[in-house]
């Protein structure tokens, strides 16, 4: 699993720093969440090839995460896109899209397909074989999810030294991966446990856009391998944390320990402070395992 931070700071883009958006790389699929200004010229900078990204998550309507989109969609029409793309976010991006592509008579020849949410339950807005993608009901200001990206079960790894030792023929192999035991001719019980080996676990990672401190998200999260949390301020600035309903370093590190969450990324500083170091100094006083997102920063999980 792999996550490349295209940008991670608040409000107004700037020459150094960019607006929310980031890449996910997890079983194969590629998922790109979020889409501030600059988001374009970020997947460029990272060579990250635009036609790898097939659906796209939008956690809320504000600019800072959405300003970018419009320009993306016309650029794979320029490009001559002709797979699909998928778009998830609140009820009226849509709108919001579709009337800049009127207006600027800009229409995809592709097809643009938009799922556009209104539950402040958690649900499951994506799924194929691989992955499976839920809300995070958050709060902010205005509708906002963060979501949850799943990787699916593996079937188990074949231990082809002990198949072939038990002369078990290759029919059989699907079964004993899919974790059955063996019945061989002479009626002995070969159980799974000696034919395959563990798959390697499966990894999830949760990203929580704009919100207060929200204890609420805590089961659809628990356990999660990685936490991506705002921290858009300090414990300095912990009252216009609650005035413009964000959340600090510390509050992002708290969900994180109680969530039982193995990893913390930090991200949505605000650009009011000359350095992000501090974010990190706070947030681990409280949980142990904190990254520093940045733009252009990757991880590999």
């Amino acid at each position: 699993m792999n996550l490349t931070i295209l940008g991670c700071y608040a409000a107004t883009p700037r020459t150094i720093t960019n607006p929310t958006s980031q890449v996910l790389e997890i079983r194969n699929r590629m998922f790109l969440i979020d889409c501030g200004e600059g988001t374009q010229v970020q997947l460029r900078k990272n060579k990250i090839k635009f036609s790898k990204i097939s659906h796209i998550f939008i956690s809320h309507l504000h600019g800072d995460h959405l300003y970018g989109l419009v320009g993306l969609v016309s650029t794979y029409m320029l490009l001559g896109r002709v797979a699909d793309l998928h778009i998830y976010g609140p009820k009226g991006i849509k709108e919001i899209i579709t009337l800049q592509l009127k207006l600027s008579n800009s229409w995809t020849n592709y097809n643009l397909y938009f799922h556009e949410l209104t539950s402040k339950e958690s649900e499951t807005v994506f799924e194929d074989d691989n992955v499976i993608v839920k809300t995070i009901p958050l709060k902010h200001r205005i509708y906002t999810n963060g979501f949850l990206f799943q990787e699916k079960f593996t079937e188990r790894k074949l231990d082809i030294n002990a198949v072939l030792n038990y002369e078990i023929d290759q029919v059989y192999y699907q079964k004993i991966k899919n974790g059955s035991d063996i019945t061989l001719e002479d009626g002995r019980v070969i159980p799974n446990s000696e034919l395959t080996f563990d798959p390697e676990p499966s990894k999830s990672y949760a990203f929580c856009s704009d919100t207060l401190y929200n204890e609420e998200m805590l089961p659809i999260i628990q356990d999660v391998d990685v936490l991506y949390h705002e921290s858009t301020f300090l414990e300095t600035e912990a009252v216009l944390a609650q005035k413009t309903m964000h959340s600090t370093a510390k509050e992002a590190a708290r969900i994180a320990l109680k969530a039982n969450a193995k990893n913390l990324v930090l991200g949505h500083y605000s650009t009011r402070y000359e350095s992000i170091l501090k974010f990190k100094e706070e947030a681990e006083t409280i949980f142990p395992n904190v990254l520093l997102g940045n733009d252009g920063e990757s991880f590999s999980f």
